[in-house]
């Protein structure tokens, strides 16, 4: 059973920086993309950064290029990882719910090619 575990958000200020983990589990098999995405107050959920647990390989989307930087840890069979997100110099935008996802398939900004989720984690940037 895939499991999706996030943590990590909170508060802070505009400028400031936060580090989101998601435990990702019970992938049968060692390809596989994990995704960031943000769910902001009445907009829709959005792409935010991906990356490939196989071969590292990770995209961001325009809005967080230079600021967010994605990685992991992997387990020696590929079959347990942590992917963080590094959110760095935070602006009020970033704000809303971030969730991860999983796909056992090529990833990719777009919510609806993932079908494992988390929970979701809040950040709040505000002054």
């Amino acid at each position: 059973q895939v499991q999706l575990v996030e943590s990590g958000g909170g508060p802070v200020q505009p400028g400031g920086s936060l580090r989101l983990s998601c435990e990702a589990s019970g992938f049968t098999y060692n390809y596989y993309v994990i995704g960031w995405f943000l769910q902001a107050p009445g907009k829709e959920r959005e792409g935010v950064s991906f990356i490939s647990i196989n071969d590292g390989s990770a995209d961001y989307a325009d809005s967080v290029k230079g600021r967010f930087t994605i990685s992991r840890d992997i387990s020696r069979d590929n079959y347990k990882a942590t992917v963080y997100l590094q959110m760095n110099n935070l602006k009020p935008e970033d704000t809303g719910v971030y969730y991860c996802a999983g796909d056992p398939g090529w990833g990719g900004l777009g919510p609806w090619k993932y079908e494992y989720w988390g929970q979701g984690t809040q950040v709040t940037v505000s002054p």
